[in-house]
């Protein structure tokens, strides 16, 4: 794969520096610094040569007579082009945009940089894209390793998102509520090669209409650290660049809505970008309480709501507002910024049922619980990231990624639960509680990178710190009932208050240098250091005071955790014309202390010593067909919540404990993956394997008791209650998934088809009684999906998921399940008469085989009829329904290692809603 010298970089770490560690780091970064040196550089602009606009997006190869793999660089808002850390020689430039006629220059290096200055793109002529039109036009190309598509090849309505737009793309799909480019999670959205909404993939296709996009960008962003280095360290980030018209680039463009229907239903929210070259400031908000947790551009309530909402269960009052910035500084100095303020009151009833893996010669093998639930919950959250890039001058920079946020909230919940088996019931609980919760967060990450002279040598060091601060008391009464115990009822009556801080930091060097023409080498030396600290205390009520003054020690503790790790890293890359392998070796010493000082003083050491190697093969057979194998190895310290050894009573049917003897888990994952797409046919199809081996897994051990035990001098186990804590097991955990996507044009009904499945494995341990059992999951997953094509007027999308699972069990094989759901979805929208727009959107969801009573199988429909008003259509009147035939509903099925449970939640259901849209658009240059 070739690199990208136009460095685009991801936000990652985040933190302060340690006082202790600055002395060591001004050191470090002032020891390398050369002021003035500056390294070989080819740069240059691409513009129309018709009106001399910039041509942003545009790929630009860079490529010696004798290396058939060509650097590749995307130019930026204004047509800028760089490449870095250039060896003198002969080279050919390669300039390709859509539309246009390509451009090949040739350019000697020698030993300065070179300025190759305004380089004119010609368009194709008319009878060139007569021919496409009458034919079919291509879709997309690929360019080096970046796949390119042109958006005004694939036909969405006018009102559509970037969102309703990209999902017509070949290779891209959304999987389990995710956008999903050739098989992947899309991690980062970038627009004309800038950062957009820091990260958050939905808030950044939902806010950009569809008419202002020239082009999609497909590829593999790599690290900060690998962009600068040159040294890939695997971590890379499935990337979308969104190339803007020329025309859209300056301007103010988005939509406002605002609606109120039956039941008291209302929705206010917008969406504006305010776009200037290189500042960009999109501001954004909503509230409602019609379960929608963000604004987006093209969506209409109640007609054409996305089903990849999240938080779809019960019923979501929301408030949010946000704002995003970005700017460029005198070409060295780059800043991004995201601010949210998010005001939610989720409201839920929940019925589930779980049935237990026991043993087949227990009499209580029948055991199952039930329980029925209703909360309301309030939270505020308040976040801002930012990220600060100073390209001191061609060979040294600095990078700075702040973030904080602030949190409140409160709770009132309710549930009564049941346990029985064949015999009857026997325990249950009505528990009744309250509480409120406050919290602080707060993370730095800064960065110094150098290049030396001598390409490929560089040196770079981070600090990076984090805090946190917690606060927050709870009021429970429960009712509990023990069938056959001499004394049934016990009533609890107790508040809880607790108090958390944490810190963290780590500090970081690493050096690469090259080994021949073709090789490097990278040595990296790590260390970083978190520290927990809870008290919790729990009192009773008593009754003479009225006070909760009565202290529990066995609920009550005071812990502190220290992990402290050191790593050696030694990496070896090599790149070949056709391939590239590399491989590392890291020892790692790890060393965990935990502290318990209440109620009795106790402490543990433990010290690790690992070696984690890793390694990936890259073979390319061409631009557009590659495959890549990847082991990698990494440690899992167990989190504090499972270290603190205090019980837990939120449900006295079903009490909890951490485990401070918990060691770090160990685990092996794999994967392989080949991508290839056709830019004749327009046909992409990828397969791959991933899986992963968790040795010294954190299980849980659960005791179901057959008879009253004493967890201390205060609790006791009831019959037929269970106490459950984390444990480590020598019994590896084993996950496994093959998976596919095919997708190519139907030419004939002008649209995309696309099949895709998967098959995956899991293998969970467990141990109940002590007894250890293993649950095994087998899933088989098969979908098609057709995407229209055909016109602005006609916008339809049609898909069906089918999935069948084997869930089997070691302990008692009675219990083994075959169960199957399928998805069916229906998107569909009709533009007619001159302004009128018909939308509806139909989910059917199809379940067999779940427990007795939640079997339901029903049809989401929803619809809306619009009219566009005012000369120049931009607004929008809409009557829509949700659920027209009320069936909607919400059943899901969970697999663990203790039992099977289905759950059954509230759900938002018929209203009907009157909205009006307005759409904004002006642009520079008199364009409305």
């Amino acid at each position: 794969m070739s690199e990208h010298p136009k460095q685009i970089h991801l936000p990652g770490g985040k933190c302060k520096v340690p006082k202790s560690l600055l002395p060591l780091a001004l050191f470090f970064l002032f020891s390398v610094i050369q002021v003035g040196a500056q390294s070989i550089a080819v740069t240059g602009t691409i513009q129309n040569a018709a009106d001399s606009t910039a041509l942003p997006g545009a790929i630009v190869l860079l490529q010696q007579s004798d290396v058939t793999s060509p650097a590749a660089a995307s130019t930026d808002v204004d047509g800028k082009f760089r490449f870095e850390r250039i060896a003198p020689g002969e080279y050919i430039v390669k300039v390709t945009y859509f539309g246009f006629k390509s451009l090949t220059k040739s350019v000697r290096v020698d030993q300065r940089s070179v300025d190759l200055g305004t380089l004119l793109l010609q368009e194709e002529p008319t009878a060139i894209r007569e021919i496409l039109i009458i034919g079919h036009m291509a879709l997309g190309e690929q360019l080096g390793d970046t796949t390119q598509f042109n958006a005004g090849a694939f036909k969405v309505n006018p009102s559509a998102s970037a969102e309703d737009l990209v999902q017509k793309m070949p290779g891209i799909t959304i999987q389990d509520g995710k956008i999903q480019a050739q098989g992947e999670d899309v991690q980062e959205i970038l627009v004309d090669g800038k950062r957009f909404f820091e990260g958050d993939v939905d808030a950044a296709l939902r806010n950009l209409p569809a008419e202002v996009i020239q082009n999609i960008q497909i590829f593999d962003k790599q690290s900060d650290q690998a962009e600068f280095s040159g040294f890939n360290d695997g971590k890379r980030a499935r990337t979308i660049n969104i190339v803007t018209k020329p025309e859209r680039r300056r301007g103010q463009f988005g939509q406002a809505s605002a609606g109120y229907g039956t039941d008291s239903r209302y929705m206010l929210g917008a969406s504006v970008n305010f776009f200037s070259g290189h500042r960009r400031l999109t501001v954004t908000g909503i509230r409602n309480n019609i379960n929608v947790s963000d604004y987006s551009i093209g969506e209409t309530p109640g007609g054409g709501m996305r089903g990849r909402r999240g938080g779809s269960n019960g019923i979501i009052t929301s408030n949010r507002i946000g704002l995003n910035f970005s700017d460029e500084w005198r070409g060295r100095i780059e800043i991004s910024g995201n601010y949210v303020l998010d005001y939610k009151q989720f409201e839920q009833g929940q019925r589930k049922e779980r049935n237990y893996f026991l043993s087949a010669t227990s009499a209580d093998s029948g055991r199952v619980y039930s329980e029925n639930s209703n909360s309301l919950n309030a939270d505020t959250r308040q976040r801002f990231t930012m990220r600060l890039k100073y390209a001191m001058n061609d060979r040294n920079e600095i990078l700075f990624k702040p973030n904080f946020s602030i949190r409140t909230g409160n709770s009132d919940t309710y549930f009564f639960g049941r346990t029985s088996n064949g015999n009857g019931p026997i325990n249950q609980t009505e528990n009744n509680a309250y509480g409120n919760e406050a919290g602080l967060e707060g993370e730095s990450d800064l960065h110094f990178r150098h290049r030396f002279t001598k390409k490929g040598r560089t040196f770079s060091t981070s600090l990076k710190n984090n805090f946190s601060t917690g606060e927050g008391e709870s009021y429970r009464v429960a009712e509990n009932i023990f069938h056959n115990q001499e004394n049934p009822f016990e009533t609890l009556d107790q508040y809880r208050n607790n108090d958390s801080r944490g810190y963290a930091w780590e500090a970081n060097a690493s050096f690469t240098e090259p080994i021949g023409r073709n090789a490097r080498m990278q040595l990296e030396y790590q260390i970083s250091n978190k520290v927990d600290d809870a008290d919790r205390r729990t009192f009773y009520l008593a009754e003479q005071t009225g006070h909760y003054t009565l202290l529990d020690t066995t609920l009550s503790n005071s812990f502190k955790s220290d992990y402290l790790t050191q790593q050696i890293k030694f990496g070896y890359q090599y790149n070949a014309k056709r391939f590239r392998l590399e491989g590392k070796a890291e020892l790692q010493k790890a060393k965990l202390e935990n502290n318990q000082e209440f109620p009795q003083a106790y402490g543990m050491e433990r010290v690790f010593y690992s070696v984690l190697p890793s390694a990936e093969l890259e073979y390319t057979f061409s631009a557009s067909r590659n495959l890549r194998l990847e082991y990698q190895t990494n440690t899992t310290a167990p989190s504090f919540s499972q270290l603190q050894d205090v019980i837990d009573q939120s449900n006295p049917l079903h009490i909890r404990s951490g485990n401070p003897d918990l060691k770090q888990s160990y685990q092996n994952r794999i994967s392989l993956r080949y991508r290839g797409f056709n830019p004749q046919t327009n046909k992409v199809f990828y397969v791959g394997l991933r899986g992963s081996i968790t040795q010294n897994n954190i299980t849980n051990s659960t005791v179901i008791a057959d008879r009253a035990i004493a967890l201390s001098d205060e609790v006791e186990l009831k019959e037929g209650s269970q106490f459950t804590r984390p444990v480590n097991l020598d019994e590896d955990y084993w996950d496994l998934r093959t998976f596919f996507n095919y997708g190519q044009p139907v030419h004939f009904i002008k649209s995309k088809v696309s099949f895709s499945g998967s098959v995956g494995f899991s293998k969970r341990p467990g141990i109940i009684n002590e007894r250890t059992n293993i649950s095994k999951a087998t899933n088989f997953r098969l979908g098609v999906s057709l995407s229209s094509n055909i016109s602005e007027e006609v916008d339809f999308n049609l898909s069906t998921n089918s999935n069948y699972n084997m869930v089997e069990n070691t302990l008692l094989p009675q219990k083994n399940n075959n169960y199957f759901n399928q998805s069916t979805n229906l998107k569909y929208t009709w533009a007619f008469l001159n302004g009128f727009v018909y939308r509806t959107e139909l989910n059917h969801q199809f379940n067999a085989g779940l427990s007795a009573g939640y079997d339901n199988s029903y049809l989401l429909w929803n619809m809306s009829l619009s009219k566009k008003v005012f000369a120049d259509k931009s607004g929008e009147i809409s009557l829509s329904v949700n659920d027209l035939l009320e069936q909607n509903n919400s059943i899901t099925r969970n697999v663990t290692e203790l039992y099977i449970e289905d759950v059954q939640s509230s759900i938002l259901q018929r209203f009907l809603m009157l909205t009006f849209t307005y759409s904004i658009k002006n642009f520079a240059g008199g364009t409305k």
